[in-house]
């Protein structure tokens, strides 16, 4: 289904979505703290008249009736990370941040989420233009805290499924470091779920000239960093992905003193529940089994973060699927493989029970070579085709279950 005329973007209609980015992108927030941004949002969905109310905490729903017809809600999420922007864009935040530990930090929008927000709101704006060429309800999402993990649940949490008419279908997207003005989209397991640990290793301290009268937490804990790596290699089925990761290690305060205590975390990703179990079992048995071989205090294993498999709906995908290649043309929308990255996405259709889909569009020079990518302090899009594309893309995989 190619986009008609009145569709696409006019050139007052571009020219504000820039501007509307690069103001988003300039004072970014972090996650639960998005006042500002849920205000300008709150502005811009009062000036395109469309009915809206706040829902866990600073995210933002709007509602657009247009007769009978079905209810799709559509998502971006809005919230920035603690990265110091090192773009050169004469747009880059300058933006501080406090993080929940009281650190403070440079805040950037190095996700992209404020692409989503400018291609979500214009968007909308186009759909509310040629409102007499579809019937239905558009339920717009503007969700806090993806980075996370938070956001989606506060909403449902809120009521936000009570206080909206029932969707029949969930639809998001996501920017990345791939070809601008192209979109890829997985036609079942999209994106992996994750589960956090921290991990708190106890040994018994002593002068560090005297390691035989202790227990060192350093160095039980380091063993038991090194097996947790035999899990995917060893014990996973080759045939089903998972990842094991551990990015943060803390001991000690001083160069002679073997200290009391250790702490690391564990980051897993998986795209079944089956091997989401198998891992998280190995990871509980490898750490406690190092720490009795050591013979020190049962560790302490705090579970502090999950998000689900974001699972595209194959049926409902394909259709979405089918409608980006008509619009865009079938040399700029492809199938991909999953994604071992996570996304809070998938609890809003999960907790509605209705089927979700989930796609990616492309930020870079075409042909690139290594370009910089999510969670970069390079991160900087190319506004053009990036964000028309954004928008087209939303625009059309609404149309598909709304138009008459």
């Amino acid at each position: 289904m190619a986009l008609s005329p009145e569709f696409t973007l006019t050139e007052q209609e571009q020219q504000h979505l820039h501007q509307l980015y690069k103001e988003l992108h300039a004072h970014p927030e972090l996650s639960m703290q998005e006042h500002r941004t849920a205000e300008r949002i709150e502005q811009r969905l009062s000036a395109l008249g469309i009915e809206h109310f706040r829902c866990g905490g600073t995210g933002v729903v709007g509602v657009v009736r247009n007769g009978e017809g079905p209810v799709v809600a559509l998502r971006a999420d809005t919230d920035a990370l603690p990265v110091a922007e090192h773009t050169g864009v004469d747009y880059a935040s300058t933006a501080q941040g406090t993080l929940p530990d009281g650190t403070s930090t440079e805040v950037m929008h190095a996700c992209g989420h404020d692409t989503h927000m400018a291609c979500l709101l214009t968007a909308a704006g186009v759909l509310l233009r040629q409102r007499e060429d579809w019937s239905g309800t558009l339920v717009l999402i503007f969700q806090p805290a993806e980075e996370t993990g938070q956001g989606a649940r506060a909403m449902v949490a809120d009521g936000l499924w009570e206080k909206v008419p029932h969707p029949e279908v969930i639809l998001g997207q996501h920017v990345s470091p791939g070809d601008a003005g192209t979109v890829t989209m997985a036609l079942g397991p999209a994106m992996a779920a994750a589960d956090n640990l921290r991990v708190t290793v106890y040994g018994k301290q002593v002068h560090g000239s005297q390691p035989q009268n202790g227990i060192d937490p350093v160095v039980l804990g380091a063993s038991m960093v090194t097996r947790l790596q035999s899990i995917v290699s060893r014990e996973v089925d080759p045939r089903d992905p998972a990842v094991v990761t551990v990015a943060v290690f803390r001991a000690g305060l001083k160069e002679n003193i073997i200290p009391e205590t250790a702490e690391f975390t564990v980051n897993i990703r998986t795209l079944t529940e089956s091997v989401r179990q198998q891992v998280l079992a190995a990871v509980e048995r490898i750490i406690r089994a190092e720490a009795q071989s050591a013979g020190a205090p049962d560790p302490v294993i705090e579970h502090y973060g999950h998000m689900p498999a974001l699972i595209n709906d194959a049926e409902t995908a394909q259709g979405v699927f089918d409608a980006l290649r008509g619009s865009l043309g079938a040399d700029r929308v492809a199938v991909e493989r999953p994604r071992m990255g996570s996304e809070d996405f998938g609890v809003l259709g999960e907790q509605a029970g209705v089927p979700s889909v989930f796609w990616f569009f492309g930020a870079s020079e075409h042909g690139a070579e290594d370009p910089p990518g999510n969670h970069s302090p390079y991160f900087a899009p190319l506004i053009e085709p990036t964000l028309s594309t954004g928008v087209e893309a939303m625009v059309t995989a609404a149309l598909h279950r709304l138009s008459r």
